[in-house]
């Protein structure tokens, strides 16, 4: 494995350039209010700017190198995962993105905080906190596939290497940078995407000498399992409905109708982009059948001229840093608003701000050491997926059926839901059941069991409907 300079000058350019913008935008930093909600004074975001940040924080190194090592093994279905995050973001906007916005929280703990009380906003604030550090760790683990090959160094090098640029990347601009850099991101990773996929299908012969090539399975849509494709749905679905930094990038938008509308954008935007990398890993498969497939995207790279490979680079680059910064700034939102925020001394801003700048910090180097360590990057995005899933349960009973259960159940349906769920997904999903059915039905249950004990008068509901409560703080 040889080092590619060009490539790596062009991936340097590109972040150098973005570093430059992020630097311009740090100056209109000044509050926390500006660091965890991107808007400054009453200047709304406008929603086509939010569909494609949404999109780039979804789409991450873990989506494109996973996405591709899964089509290396089942063929054009693996494509569903990156096409259920589409669906997703169509339900958000018809059924969740205007309450959301109208709730007036940036936070899913303090939507919970209103209906199911204090304990459970803590509790889902470090279930989302964890959840999110497994996306990370799926982030850095795609990150150093990639740049094993540019760097020519060993995986495990280049994963270090990946988290400590990715963190001093976020820490200068927060999510007010997070939407200016993740909409040039977005439009990088699809060119990269595109020039991936022309040079497969360039070296394959074309689509035709593609399926000449392949097992005639792996032009199936359903080659996967529709277990697996149903799988996907929930996690996907569900990551959509309750993922901390969706709630903070719609919250940057004036009104719930352009809310819908960033919402719809990126749904449009998912679709192409999950079939074009799914295309890309088939073309990895009939081109380079002996490696690893994880390696499925990082082959196809090591096998361009300089430039090309820059692109493509570039693009994974900037998967990696748009979503990794999405999730830092999102978790420390999280450590601040639900527990900082309470010790913290009224009006010294300036100390809160470094208290986030160096949140950011810390909980972007903690992914790396397990990243290392993590053979299969989609089953872990997905885990934390499926997390995330059993959360969104309680989200559509907050908003719409906020009489449903009892506040002991939601704290219940939380913490039952994350164990489980993590046991399941440990003990290697038996019998063929996914950990996100798991995570999908345990809030039911419990939500279910809680409100039959509260209609016989075992329990109390001890509960207001959202938007009764004002007072709780964010």
């Amino acid at each position: 494995m040889q080092a590619n300079y060009l490539a790596l000058l062009v991936v340097i350019a590109y972040m150098a350039g973005l570093g430059l913008l992020t630097t311009i935008v740090q100056r209109s930093v000044t509050t926390t209010t500006t660091f965890t909600s991107g808007t400054s004074g009453h200047a709304g975001v406008p929603a086509a700017l939010v569909g494609l940040m949404l999109m780039s924080e979804f789409i991450g190194t873990s989506a494109s190198v996973g996405t591709a090592q899964e089509a290396f093994k089942f063929g054009i279905s693996a494509s569903w995962n990156i096409i259920a995050l589409g669906v997703g973001f169509l339900f958000y906007a018809y059924f969740l993105a205007g309450k959301y916005k109208e709730s007036g929280h940036n936070t899913i703990s303090a939507v919970f905080a209103e209906v199911y009380g204090p304990q459970t906003k803590i509790a889902t604030s470090l279930v989302m906190i964890f959840a999110l550090q497994i996306v990370a760790v799926a982030m850095y683990a795609g990150g150093g596939a990639i740049l094993s090959v540019l760097l020519g160094v060993d995986r495990t090098l280049a994963t270090v290497i990946c988290g400590i640029v990715a963190v001093f990347y976020v820490f200068l601009g927060g999510m007010r940078s997070v939407v200016y850099t993740n909409v040039i991101h977005s439009l990088v990773k699809y060119a990269g995407i595109s020039v991936a996929v022309c040079f497969g299908l360039a070296k394959v012969g074309g689509i035709r000498e593609l399926q000449v090539r392949l097992p005639a399975e792996m032009f199936s849509w359903t080659n996967v399992g529709l277990s697996q494709i149903f799988a996907w749905f929930i996690a996907g679905v569900g990551a959509t409905f309750s993922t901390q930094y969706v709630i903070q990038a719609i919250n940057t938008v004036e009104t719930p109708q352009k809310a819908r509308a960033a919402s719809l954008y990126t749904a449009l935007l998912m679709v192409p982009f999950g079939i074009a990398t799914a295309l890309a890993g088939m073309c990895s498969l009939a081109l380079y059948p002996g490696i690893k497939s994880i390696n499925a995207l990082p082959a196809l790279i090591a096998n361009m001229h300089g430039v090309l490979a820059g692109v493509v680079a570039a693009g994974l680059a900037a998967s990696l840093f748009g979503s990794i910064a999405a999730i830092s700034v999102a978790t420390a939102t999280l450590l601040y608003k639900d527990f900082y925020s309470r010790l913290a001394v009224e009006g010294d801003d300036r100390r809160s701000l470094n208290f986030i700048r160096v949140t950011t910090i810390v909980v972007g180097l903690l992914p790396i050491a397990l990243a290392i360590y993590t053979p299969n990057v989609l089953q872990v995005t997905f885990l934390a997926k499926a997390i995330r899933a059993s959360l969104s349960v309680l989200v559509l009973l907050v908003f719409y059926a906020p009489n449903f259960g009892t506040r002991t159940g939601a704290l219940l349906s939380i913490l039952c839901s994350l164990v489980a769920t993590i046991a399941w997904f440990a003990m290697g999903n038996p019998f063929g059941i996914d950990n996100a059915y798991v995570a999908l039905v345990i809030p039911l249950i419990i939500m279910s069991l809680s409100s039959a004990m509260e209609r016989t008068g075992m329990s109390k509901p001890a509960r207001e409907p959202l938007g009764a409560a004002r007072s709780v703080q964010e």
